[in-house]
């Protein structure tokens, strides 16, 4: 069934859909939701992982990136995830890239996109989180306007931190994104270490702190990923999640003419499938298993996300799979763990 709503949904722009598929996900919601729950949602104590502190229902989210602005918190609550991540909201709303950013690669079993951080603004989203009905464990995705420069950086970092944390479960620091000018430089050794210490000097401060996590790229070198252990040693935040998408365009099925038409942007799906678990299983073996790891990139079977697990992820996101595969992965994943 699903295969022949996406065969449809492909004939048109891949952001038109995006809002179309928002549009009837809110308009379903009303008299739809319990068939959603009963069909997709998976229950079982065996599927409850407590990470970071945190009780999650079942190890499968979704992603950052798929609801930017929390608009579909209760909707996508019924579709059997774990937890939701939303964001990357900045202080600051912005429109992001220029039209079109968006773009599917039928042939690899992927997108790329340059999005750009386009999102309502953090206080926007927060007027949506308070008037959300479910329970759904929520992590708070942040990063940085693009006319904020890096010198700046932790400022914004800081606000969206503050005015979320009564509204999210944990945090996801996104220095990592390839379509805002300049962010990826927040990775090395030192802005990194001082952006993630001021956070956690404000987290410490609070009467109860919320996890801390960072997002970090596929493209990082293995000197990079010591880097990343290191620092995540000497900050003491609560975790990785690996790993966001790619600037590499090697090995790809798609046509390079079309390629060079799309241009730049973040690669996802199929194609960082690979790298991204080598990531994981480096960072869980070099690290010992110092931390948890949240697995993502590339899922859209079953077996994807176990290889996740295997590697070393404690928990595992899908995005582009939701979008190739759709809600019937999330179950099929939980069965295929509790198979295990």
């Amino acid at each position: 069934m699903y295969k022949i709503i996406r065969f449809f949904f492909f004939l048109f722009d891949p952001e038109k859909i995006h809002h179309f598929t928002f549009f009837l996900l809110k308009v379903g919601y009303p008299f739809e939701s319990w068939a959603w729950r009963k069909m997709f949602t998976l229950k079982d104590k065996k599927l409850k992982r407590e990470v970071f502190g945190i009780k999650f229902p079942n190890p499968v989210g979704l992603a950052a990136g798929f609801d930017k602005d929390a608009r579909l918190i209760d909707e996508l609550s019924c579709f059997g995830f774990g937890f939701i991540e939303i964001g990357t909201l900045t202080p600051k709303p912005q429109d992001g890239n220029p039209k079109p950013r968006l773009f599917r690669l039928k042939e690899d079993s992927g997108i790329i996109n340059r999005m750009g951080f386009n999102n309502s603004g953090v206080e926007d989203a927060i007027i949506r989180l308070r008037k959300r009905k479910s329970n759904t464990l929520i992590g708070g995705n942040i990063g940085k306007n693009k006319l904020t420069p890096n010198e700046n950086a932790t400022d914004d970092y800081v606000i969206s931190f503050n005015s979320l944390f009564p509204y999210v479960d944990y945090f996801v620091v996104n220095v990592s994104s390839p379509n805002t000018p300049g962010l990826r430089d927040l990775q090395e050794k030192e802005p990194l270490t001082n952006l993630l210490s001021s956070l956690q000097e404000i987290n410490n401060n609070k009467d109860k702190r919320k996890p801390i996590l960072l997002k970090i790229a596929p493209d990082l070198t293995n000197k990079q990923l010591d880097d990343i252990i290191q620092i995540v040693q000497d900050t003491k935040i609560d975790g990785v999640v690996a790993t966001n998408t790619t600037i590499d365009r090697s090995n790809l099925k798609t046509d390079k003419t079309k390629l060079e038409v799309i241009g730049n942007g973040g690669l996802s799906g199929k194609p960082v499938k690979e790298r991204s678990t080598e990531v994981i299983r480096y960072l869980s073996e070099k690290s010992n298993k110092a931390f948890p790891i949240i697995g993502v990139g590339g899922i859209q079977s079953p077996e994807d996300a176990i290889k996740k697990l295997d590697a070393g992820a404690s928990l595992v996101q899908i995005y582009t799979g939701f979008i190739y595969e759709g809600p019937g992965l999330v179950k099929r994943i939980n069965k295929a763990i509790l198979k295990r």
